[in-house]
């Protein structure tokens, strides 16, 4: 896949997308690049219930009656067989159908094989499997489905047998696309960083096998490192516990020993008032000085944010990374708290913005380096 073809838009404020064609002919639809799902779906105008589903968030929907090369998978195929979804069954007419939950959204759908082009001036098409359906609850922000690039068999990467691959994701105020590399083009010494490459692993998870542990050993403000017990992060014998980086989820979640650290930190060297009331999912928020200028945020200078892992690597994270403007006049943070009971702390989307992400799955590494994305 030529990597100067395939690239990554910001999506909304959220998220990143990649334009594939769907079917033969291709009909170009937009999905999220999620390394911490497995599916590769789209909503699909499979019924009509399913095109007045899918019509509800209204982007075009992939119509597989318009493609000669859709098809869908038996019940004995591989992907139905280990797929790890919230519920499965196989239907009197032998399709895998299935239901799968993201956070806070929820797709069901039925499982099939179809071609996916990428790229545009030299495009390649590949055969790949993929959920057909529509989404049960739940937004996606302006796209049709996802790219699942977790290390999970249904995903992009282990159905290609890709070994490595890298991408680097823009800020969304920028609006501007970047590559999503793969193989021998993942590579960060072979682009222009603006600071250190550094490396960490990729810690295999017996449990949860869907998603990319890293060594998150300690947090630091500045060069003040927080009273975050290495328990509260390690990864626990049931699975729980642990780290992800997760390109799916737009701001980090930490577990509430390591939150409440980082909070109390981010209050001592914020000298701004604090927001009274909480703007949608961000739980501490300051109030910005009024100016002329629209970009008040501009002005605040913090001390950045880093992440130490085990073996000595450290990312760090500039106030863009780890602080958000999510309406005039209000700086939030941008890492929440874990409260769903997994004990699992999330390095999201605005963490890696401006910094290239290698995941060397071969040889379980993760590597990073901040770079000018929109310069690759």
């Amino acid at each position: 896949v030529s990597p100067a073809d395939v690239r990554l838009s910001p999506l909304s404020d959220q998220g990143h997308s990649l334009t594939v064609g769907i079917g033969t002919p291709p009909q170009p639809r937009k999905l999220i690049v999620d390394t911490g799902s497995d599916l590769i779906w789209t909503q699909c105008k499979l019924s009509s219930s399913t095109a007045a589903a899918a019509r509800h968030g209204s982007p075009p929907v992939y119509d597989p009656g318009e493609s000669s090369t859709f098809a869908f998978l038996p019940c004995s195929d591989r992907l139905c067989q280990e797929g790890q979804f919230s519920f499965k069954n196989c239907t009197s007419k032998n399709r895998c159908v299935y239901e799968d939950v993201y956070g806070s959204a929820a797709a069901v759908g039925v499982l099939a094989s179809e071609s996916f082009t990428f790229g545009a001036r030299r495009a390649v098409s590949l055969r790949l499997g993929f959920g057909c359906g529509a989404l049960s609850a739940g937004s996606l922000i302006g796209a049709t489905g996802i790219l699942g690039l977790s290390p999970e068999s249904l995903s992009l990467i282990t159905q290609l047998k890709i070994q490595r691959f890298s991408y680097c994701l823009t800020p969304f105020a920028d609006k501007k696309t970047s590559p999503l590399l793969f193989g021998a083009m993942a590579d960060l010494s072979r682009h222009k960083t603006t600071g250190p490459i550094q490396t960490t692993a990729i810690v295999s998870n017996p449990v949860e096998t869907v998603y990319y542990y890293v060594p998150l050993v300690g947090i630091s403000l500045g060069h003040k490192r927080l009273a975050v017990p290495a328990a509260s992060l390690a990864m626990r014998p049931d699975g729980g516990g642990g780290t992800i980086v997760d390109s799916g989820s737009t701001v980090a979640y930490l577990v509430e020993a390591a939150f409440e650290a980082v909070k109390e930190a981010v209050m001592d060297v914020v000298r701004l008032p604090v927001a009274n009331r909480t703007v949608e999912d961000y739980e501490l928020c300051f109030v910005l000085p009024r100016r002329t200028a629209a970009a008040a945020m501009e002005a605040v200078q913090v001390p950045p944010l880093v992440l130490h892992f085990d073996g000595g690597a450290a990312m760090v994270l500039p106030r863009d990374n780890y602080f958000q403007e999510p309406r005039a006049g209000l700086m939030c943070l941008a890492v929440g708290k874990t409260t769903d009971g997994s004990g699992v702390s999330i390095i999201g989307n605005v963490q890696q913005q401006n910094m290239h992400v290698l995941f060397d799955v071969q040889h379980h590494k993760f590597s990073f380096a901040p770079t000018q994305c929109d310069q690759i």
